[in-house]
């Protein structure tokens, strides 16, 4: 089992190139047209996807002193993350503010499902902070430790995959506000292939009954129900009562 973890970098550049496709378009595409706080963000992920590759590479080099140090890096990265994706919310409000006073100017897309993407990223960036308390716990157990880091890789992959989904079922379907299924199929496609590859990377490591399995299944799984709820007036009321928009 152990022979699994030295080769893991090379697994873990499948999540990295997924991410990459998914945002690719949307990112590069009017890469002139972001914002800063878009561009530090875009590149704080693709550096902790970067990280999760460089680690388990290094373990399998034997090369622990830079392992180590690397890892000290990281937790700023995992610091980047955290505030950033907080930063994030105010954005989603305003865009579902948007979608309520200018209704069909964005095509389908109405404030409930802005509501929706706002909880989603709450809950995977609560499990992205789980995730790496325990990694830190468990650092001494090589295994547990290993499973706890590339587990994170899961529950990060979510907005740029689904926006990259929505990008492909509007090119084949047009644009327009009639275009209601863009709102749920690209995106419960999205959370079905998350859920895929982290269980079948836990497959290979034998990590099915993991709690990390089961945090970064269960923290994409959440996606599927979300719809009723950010539909409540009542939720999003409170939503905005908190982010203040």
């Amino acid at each position: 089992m152990v022979e699994r973890y030295k080769s893991l970098w090379k697994w873990m550049l499948v999540p990295l190139l997924v991410m990459q496709a998914g945002i690719f378009v949307d990112y590069w595409g009017d890469f002139s047209e972001n914002t800063w706080a878009v561009h530090i963000h875009y590149w704080n992920a693709t550096l902790w996807y970067l990280f999760l590759i460089s680690q388990p590479w290094l373990f399998a080099r034997g090369d622990m002193q830079r392992h180590r140090t690397l890892g000290m890096v990281g937790l700023l990265l995992a610091g980047g993350m955290v505030f950033l994706s907080v930063g994030q919310l105010n954005r989603d409000i305003v865009y579902a503010n948007f979608a309520r006073d200018n209704a069909g100017e964005i095509g389908p897309f109405t404030e409930w499902f802005f509501f929706q993407v706002l909880m989603i990223e709450v809950v995977l960036i609560t499990a992205f902070i789980a995730a790496i308390v325990m990694a830190i716990v468990k650092r001494k157990s090589m295994e547990d430790h290993a499973w706890w880091m590339a587990s994170t890789a899961f529950l990060l992959m979510m907005p740029a995959l689904g926006r990259g989904l929505q990008g492909v079922w509007i090119g084949i379907h047009g644009f327009s506000p009639e275009l209601t299924s863009v709102l749920t199929i690209p995106v419960y496609i999205c959370q079905a292939i998350i859920i895929a590859m982290a269980l079948g990377a836990a497959l290979w490591l034998g990590k099915l009954r993991h709690p990390a399995t089961w945090l970064a299944v269960g923290a994409n799984a959440i996606l599927f129900i979300l719809e009723r709820i950010a539909r409540a007036p009542a939720v999003q009321a409170f939503w905005r009562s908190v982010i203040a928009a």
